[in-house]
């Protein structure tokens, strides 16, 4: 989950890799480093603990790591305590750098992923007389490199090469070589990286918005590769070192799409993005008042081939299969099994003819989700992605990728990203449920109606701010907040607490409403934060039944419904806020804008780090 970058062409490249790695912060922020080489090979490493800010200001802007090629890295901490000599960039010297940075290393490497064997790898590299400075699996890796380059006398590719074979794990590394300067040297496994080139320059990195402001031109090195960067150019090679083709790709995000653009927060731009992803979204499924997944390779015949569904992901990702599952079992009659990739992939699975294994993820990355579709693949079980990132491992690897069309999204808290996979996922309902005839003509024309009136609903929930404002300043030091709903409410109050916890770190927690009494009502106190979701009609009286029993115990509840059922969940709140009617399938979409807005604004009030909260990033690529 740590964010690298790499530059080598015909400009200083340490201003590069400060811009590169300020795009990439939302990735670690426990610590960074840069290691630049001069013309000569002699390599400068500085690090600073904290914020990004520390090292522009240790390096001066910079300034102090004169060269043209150069790695850079922000951590956040899997092996080793956050410390400067856990820090990356690492070395295969004896001893990290001296205090002004100079290092008489061979190789300078920086690394996101886990090295699952590195004590293994440590321990044989004692042996020959390497001596270890951190407690980081990656100087194991960077020394491993080094031990083959010297002892076969090979070239970078083959050194790292034999890395490759030997370690277990996860990796995106990129190293430099004292005897190649100008050269930057990378290799993957299960993590992301990117690799972009323009004119005399190439450069390298964990996410594609840390290079757009460079060039559009990027290749996504596969699994198990490496690549040679010079100014200009990029070579890849497979295991065997032969050297292979990487198709090129066009990133179409706007650059200014991962800059704040006024907005005091990532968070809060992304919150006002909505509209518009979620339009961008439908708009690239629905042609001339038809839901089209045939570029998909969703026909409708293959659609008929299906006959069960298990939606796999993490996180809101997991969320949005949760609200997927009561849509798609009501509309389409199909069964439907929503799993935590972290568990799907440790038990047994048992594979039925006609299951679509549905994999959400924004970034394309995530570690879970991937290898549980690669699980799915292994069983011969057909796969759909749901994912944000043009060309991410999980996207190239599936059978049947949908792609959301939300951008960039940089905020460590989803926002856009969740309500773009919603939209994708109501569209999927909507074909499958008609593929199969269990809606009319008519009524599918009014679904798509209707899904193409939801980015007009949300820029009217983005208008109604100030009664959120004022909760979230209520209630800016609450210590346990609970949410709940029932059916697709349900789904929506998960999300909604998720919002509230990671970025203001309340303790809090969402339950089906109906489960409140089985063992939940007990921590219920004077004041305590209830948050009720009351969109689906057919369930609104069991629901305030519920918000009616933790009131008489001294709650303060608060409500989101829909505009027609405003008046009546007032008579049973304290503060209700309602977004715009539509179908009920599709509520679930407006609810939860609200609810983003109260944990933004709880996080604001509370004088927090909206865009990095404490101990997460942004895609977990690490098990």
């Amino acid at each position: 989950m740590c964010g690298i970058v790499g530059y080598t062409g015909e400009t200083e490249a340490a201003g590069i890799l400060l811009d590169g790695l300020s795009k990439l912060e939302y990735r670690g922020y426990d610590s960074a480093g840069l290691a630049v080489l001069d013309p000569g090979g002699e390599c400068r490493v500085i690090k600073a603990m904290g914020k990004l800010r520390n090292l522009d200001e240790k390096t001066k802007h910079g300034t102090l790591l004169p060269g043209c090629c150069g790695i850079g890295h922000t951590r956040w901490a899997t092996h080793g305590e956050p410390s400067e000599k856990n820090a990356h960039p690492h070395v295969s010297a004896l001893s990290q750098p001296e205090p002004s940075g100079y290092s008489d290393a061979d190789v300078v490497g920086v690394h996101n992923g886990i090295i699952e064997n590195y004590e293994e790898i440590k321990e044989k590299l004692l042996r020959h007389d390497y001596v270890f400075y951190s407690d980081t699996d990656t100087e194991a890796a960077v020394k491993l490199v080094d031990y083959y380059y010297k002892k076969y006398k090979i070239g970078p590719i083959d050194a790292i090469n034999r890395m490759m074979v030997r370690v277990r794990g996860s990796y995106a590394l990129a190293l430099m070589f004292k005897d190649h300067p100008g050269e930057i040297y990378a290799a993957r496994k299960d993590s992301p990286m990117v690799i972009g080139v323009r004119d005399k320059a190439a450069y390298l990195a964990s996410d594609v918005t840390a290079v757009l402001n460079y060039t559009r031109n990027v290749y996504y090195i596969g699994n198990q590769q490496s690549a040679r960067l010079l100014p200009g150019e990029a070579h890849f090679y497979d295991l065997n070192g032969d050297e292979i083709t990487v198709e090129q790709t066009e990133v179409t995000w706007d650059a200014k799409a991962a800059e704040k653009n006024g907005y005091e927060h990532f968070m809060l731009k992304e919150i006002h993005e909505q509209p518009e992803a979620v339009r961008n979204t439908l708009v690239s499924l629905i042609r001339e008042d038809e839901i089209d997944l045939a570029p998909q390779g969703l026909t409708d015949e293959t659609i008929r081939e299906i006959s069960s569904l298990s939606i796999v992901a993490c996180g809101s990702a997991w969320h949005v299969g949760m609200a997927g599952q009561y849509i798609i079992e009501e509309l389409a009659g199909l069964p439907v099994r929503v799993e935590l990739a972290s568990e799907f992939r440790y038990r047994r699975l048992l594979p039925g003819k006609g299951t679509l294994v549905v994999i959400i993820s924004q970034s394309g990355e995530t570690a879970d989700s991937l290898e549980a579709l690669r699980i799915a693949k292994a069983n011969g079980l057909r796969t759909l992605a749901i994912v944000n990132v043009m060309g991410s491992t999980i996207a190239r690897e599936a059978d049947h990728v949908l792609y959301t069309k939300a951008g960039p999204e940089i905020a460590v808290a989803t926002t856009k990203a969740f309500t773009a996979q919603l939209a994708a996922v109501y569209a999927l309902a909507v074909r499958f449920a008609y593929a199969y005839g269990r809606i009319t003509k008519s009524e599918y024309t009014t679904y798509i109606r209707e899904l193409l009136l939801l980015p007009q609903k949300i820029r009217k929930c983005l208008k109604e701010v100030d009664g959120i404002q004022w909760l979230a300043a209520r209630y800016a030091h609450a210590q346990d907040a609970f949410f709940i709903g029932r059916g697709l409410d349900y789904a929506v109050s998960l999300e909604g607490s998720l919002k509230l916890k990671e970025v203001s770190y309340v303790h809090s927690e969402a339950y089906a409403a109906g489960e409140m009494k089985h063992g939940t009502i007990s921590l219920i106190e004077d004041n305590t934060l209830v948050v009720g979701v009351l969109t689906q009609r057919r369930l609104f009286e069991k629901t305030v039944s519920n918000l009616t029993e933790c009131r008489a115990r001294g709650a303060f509840i608060a409500a989101v419904t829909c505009a027609g059922q405003e008046k009546e969940a007032k008579t049973h709140t304290d503060f209700t806020i309602s977004v715009p009617d539509t179908d009920a399938f599709f509520t679930g979409i407006l609810a939860v804008i609200p609810l983003q807005l109260l944990g933004y604004y709880s996080s604001v009030a509370r004088g927090l780090d909206v865009d990095k909260p404490r101990n997460l990033a942004k895609s977990v690529t690490v098990e």
